[in-house]
């Protein structure tokens, strides 16, 4: 937590200051891991940062790194809608995971992303555990939580 007043004050994290360099992922994927790996350094509770690491590992396939970052941007986001830090306990009235807010898309999104990465990587149980829950919370599967988990069961998910 930042102190914003006083004598000790520290300076507010600026996440598009910490992720210079990462905006060229693609041409220069080297330069864009540093950026990420040094964001990451120093803003780890940071969600934009979080956010960055995600999607930069998600997008160059490397799955087992976006595997955690998708794990603490869950986390951050059930901290932010006071529910239980273990997905197995959330129920769908812990929060209301059909609103069009931050935090409930963002945990909803962030359950989906560790399942597709769980089924990249072969984690069997991870996936079919945190799909099963998206898709209990999820009824209009806004996020595709319900739609990944019924490719993964009939063994479609190596079309995706």
């Amino acid at each position: 937590m930042n102190v914003t007043n006083g004598p000790s004050a520290l300076p507010p994290i600026d996440p598009t200051r910490l992720l210079a360099g990462a905006e060229a992922a693609r041409s220069r994927p080297e330069e864009s891991a540093e950026a990420i790996s040094h964001a990451l350094h120093e803003a780890p509770e940071d969600i934009e940062v979080r956010l960055a690491a995600y999607r930069f590992y998600f997008y160059t396939h490397d799955y087992a790194a976006a595997l955690p970052q998708a794990q603490v941007i869950l986390a951050l986001a059930a901290r932010r809608l006071n529910i239980a830090q273990d997905p197995a306990l959330v129920r769908p009235e812990d929060a209301d995971f059909t609103a069009h807010d931050f935090a409930p898309g963002l945990y909803l999104q962030a359950l989906v992303g560790i399942g597709y990465c769980a089924v990249r990587l072969g984690r069997t149980d991870l996936a079919r555990d945190v799909l099963s829950i998206a898709a209990m919370l999820d009824p209009t599967d806004r996020f595709g939580g319900a739609w990944l988990l019924e490719r993964y069961e009939t063994g479609l998910a190596e079309d995706l």
